[in-house]
C-alpha cells in the first residue's frame, strides 16, 4: 500500500491515498461527498446575485392598463409565466409618453439615473431615446418596425450593441394592406395613409404606401394628426377628399385612442384597414399583421435571458412567423359594406 504525508502538524500521520479496504472506501466517499456538496453550494457572491430583486424600466407610448389586458399586461403575463412578480423578485418602473415622442428622451434619462437593470420598449422610436440615454444598459423592443434602416443595429442575426428584441411590422407591410382594401372593396379608386408627423418612422410608411398605391393603380392621399384634437379634422378631410378608405398606421397615439378612431370611421364612413389588432378589437374594420400582444409577451423571454446574464449583441432579433387577417363585420354592416366572400372566406377571424 502506498502511503504520504499530509503535510499537517504531525509530520508521522500518514494517510491513504489510493484506498483500500472498507474504512479507506468510506473516507473517500465521505470526501467526494464533501467536494461535490461545495461545487454545488453557490458562493456568497452567487447567493447575493440570485437574491437580487432587479428593475425592469419600461418606457412606453401607452401607460399600461390597471386591468392588465393592455398590451403591457401580456408582458406582465409574460413575466409571471417565468416566475418573476412585480414588487417581490423584480421592481418594475414604468414611464409613458403618452403618444407624445418629444417626451421620450426624458423619460428615458430618468429610467438610467434609477440604474435599472434593463430597458423594455415597444418600438423603434422608444429604442432610439433610450441608446441616446445609455449605451450600456440592455434596451428590449416588442416591436421593431426595420431597426437596421435605421442604426439601431448592426443585423438582425448579430445586433452588436445594446438593442435587440421582436421584430413586428415593417413599412412593406402598408403595401400587402392596401392590397387587401383593394379586395375587400372591388370599386375603389383613391386610398388614403394615416400617419403622426411626430413619428419619425411614419416617413417610410409613407414611401411604401406610395409605390404600393401606384402598382394598385390607387390615388394615394395623405393625411396627418399630431394629437388627439386633431384626428377629427384628418377624418373631415378625408371624406371632402372622397377617400374610398384609409390604412390606419401603427402609433401609440392612434393606439391611445382607437375607440375615438373607430367612431370618426363609422361616422365618416371610411372603412379602415389597421396594422394593430387592438383597433378592430374597439370597433375597426380590419387588420392585418402580426399579434403585437404576442410579441409583448414573448419579449419577457429576452428579459429573463439578460438578467440571466445573456447580452443584447448576441440575442438575434425574431421575426414574426404568422400574419393574420381580422374583419369586423358588425362594423362593416354598420358602414353599410357587403364585402366579397371571396374576401370574408380568407380571414382569420370575424368579429360580431
Amino acid at each position: 500500500m502506498q502511503t504520504s504525508h499530509t503535510g499537517g502538524s504531525n509530520p508521522s500521520r500518514l494517510t491513504t491515498s489510493v484506498g483500500v479496504g472498507p474504512r479507506a472506501s468510506l473516507d473517500r466517499r465521505v470526501f467526494l461527498a464533501i467536494a461535490l456538496g461545495a461545487l454545488a453550494t453557490p458562493s456568497a457572491a452567487d447567493a447575493q446575485h440570485a437574491g437580487k430583486i432587479s428593475r425592469i424600466g419600461i418606457l412606453a407610448n401607452v401607460a399600461p392598463d390597471p386591468s392588465g389586458t393592455d398590451l403591457w399586461g401580456a408582458f406582465v403575463q409574460g413575466l409571471r409565466e417565468l416566475g418573476y412578480v412585480d414588487g417581490q423578485n423584480v421592481i418594475i418602473e414604468q414611464r409613458s409618453c403618452e403618444g407624445q415622442y418629444d417626451r421620450l428622451p426624458a423619460l428615458a434619462a430618468e429610467l438610467v439615473r434609477l440604474n435599472v437593470d434593463v430597458i423594455v420598449v415597444p418600438a423603434g422610436q422608444n429604442a432610439r431615446a433610450a441608446q441616446q440615454a445609455t449605451r450600456t444598459i440592455p434596451i428590449l423592443a416588442a416591436s421593431f418596425g426595420d431597426p437596421t434602416s435605421f442604426g439601431l443595429v448592426a443585423s438582425y442575426a448579430r445586433p452588436g450593441g445594446n438593442i435587440t428584441g421582436l421584430s413586428f411590422a415593417g413599412p412593406e407591410l402598408v403595401g400587402k394592406q392596401l392590397q387587401l382594401l383593394r379586395e375587400m372593396l372591388p370599386g375603389i379608386s383613391k386610398v388614403a395613409v394615416l400617419t403622426n408627423p411626430t413619428n419619425p418612422l411614419h416617413s417610410r410608411w409613407v414611401d411604401q404606401a406610395s409605390i404600393a398605391a401606384r402598382s394598385l393603380q390607387l390615388e394615394l392621399q395623405r393625411v396627418a394628426a399630431r394629437e388627439p384634437q386633431e384626428l377629427d379634422g384628418a377624418f373631415t378631410a378625408l371624406a371632402r377628399a372622397h377617400a374610398g378608405a384609409v390604412a390606419v398606421v401603427p402609433d401609440g397615439m392612434f393606439l391611445l385612442h382607437r375607440a375615438r378612431i373607430a367612431d370618426l370611421e363609422a361616422k365618416r364612413r371610411i372603412p379602415a384597414m389597421y396594422a394593430l389588432r387592438e383597433h378592430v378589437e374597439a370597433g375597426g374594420l380590419a387588420f392585418y399583421g402580426a399579434s403585437l400582444r404576442d410579441n409583448f409577451r414573448r419579449i419577457a423571454t429576452y428579459v429573463d435571458k439578460i438578467l440571466k446574464g445573456a447580452t443584447p449583441r448576441d440575442l438575434p432579433i425574431e421575426q414574426p412567423m404568422r400574419f393574420e387577417l381580422v374583419v369586423n363585420t358588425k362594423t362593416a354592416r354598420q358602414l353599410g359594406l357587403t364585402l366579397p366572400q371571396s374576401f370574408l372566406v380568407r380571414a382569420d377571424q370575424l368579429i360580431d
